[in-house]
């Protein structure tokens, strides 16, 4: 087991590295260091001068990622890419294009992320597994059929549907609930009970079907043929047997969004102003700044890389069969 984790972290070396490359080339290809400088002065009244500074005040006047005019290791260390992302590594996220610590802002911003995120994820599994159960449990009847139809037409809805008709209908006209913001403490659970049940409940298709999927899978083994032969009743067989054995797929699915937990949702949080790690993504894509961008998607592929690394620990946990070396 030891063994299998230090080899794992070591394959997720080349694989961070290149996400970090790939990040970074694809950034400059669409603004060069002049572009991020008028940006971030203005586009009207900017003088080359003014950009050099600015420029030379961010570390941004040295070659991307190579330079010519040095010599030996500084070919590579004297470069934009060198400097900006080696510290990544040792989680050193730097400071900003506007001057703002990004590692103080995530350590600020991910607690409404999962205060969002959290319930999201745990009520939603909940749903989605039961109401799989009841489909499975009364299969070839009305009660599937009409459960099938309606997963269906809950999946060809957009999210922005629920989200906008959600602040309507709940917050505007309700007026249950708040239409947007967040406040910190206690508080802040009004402002998170509508986006938490849209998040729920623009996933209830597509989550009912796959747990349905994998639970009819089951159902037609010899395993569950035995328990039915010694009496089991169909709803004993369900919940004893085939859903413990549907773990593992559903600790799979589980890990998929295992980073949006820290990441947040981009979509909800910018609809309903949730301060997260989303909102803050998007307001960097929207300013350009690069710095926060790069630490936030070298972020996210640390998490989906740990994530993928404790589900196959997991896995030893729900399913004996299955050993690491």
């Amino acid at each position: 087991m030891i063994q299998y984790i230090i080899r794992r972290f070591f394959y997720a070396f080349p694989l961070l590295l290149g996400v970090n490359i790939l990040t970074f080339v694809l950034f400059f290809i669409v603004n060069s260091p002049d572009d991020m400088a008028r940006m971030q002065l203005g586009q009207k009244h900017v003088t080359e001068q003014s950009i050099a500074n600015w420029k030379q005040q961010h570390g941004y006047d040295r070659p991307l990622l190579w330079n010519p005019k040095a010599s030996g290791e500084e070919k590579v260390t004297q470069t934009i890419f060198y400097q900006k992302s080696v510290g990544l590594f040792l989680f050193r996220f730097g400071v900003s294009d506007s001057g703002r610590n990004i590692g103080a802002d995530i350590q600020e911003r991910m607690w409404p992320s999962l205060a969002l995120a959290l319930p999201t994820l745990i009520v939603g599994l909940l749903v989605d597994v039961t109401f799989a159960l009841m489909m499975v449990l009364f299969r070839g009847g009305t009660l599937e059929q009409a459960g099938i139809v309606l997963c269906v037409a809950l999946m060809s809805i957009s999210s922005l549907f629920y989200i906008i008709g959600g602040q309507f209908i709940v917050a505007k006209v309700l007026k249950l609930v708040p239409i947007s913001g967040y406040d910190d403490g206690l508080i802040a659970i009004k402002f998170l009970i509508l986006p938490v049940l849209i998040g729920v409940f623009s996933g209830v298709g597509s989550g009912v079907r796959w747990y349905r999927t994998l639970f009819l899978e089951e159902v037609e083994k010899d395993y569950v043929r035995t328990a039915r032969a010694k009496g089991l009743s169909e709803t004993q067989t369900l919940f004893r047997h085939v859903l413990r054995n549907a773990l593992i797929p559903i600790l799979t699915g589980v890990v998929v969004i295992l980073p949006l937990l820290f990441m947040g949702s981009l979509i909800m949080e910018s609809f309903f102003s949730i301060p997260g790690l989303g909102s803050y993504t998007i307001d960097a894509i929207n300013s350009q700044d690069f710095a926060i961008v790069r630490a936030m998607v070298f972020l996210g592929s640390v998490l989906y890389v740990v994530g993928l690394l404790l589900t196959d620990i997991s896995y030893t946990l729900v399913d004996p069969r299955v050993r690491l070396s």
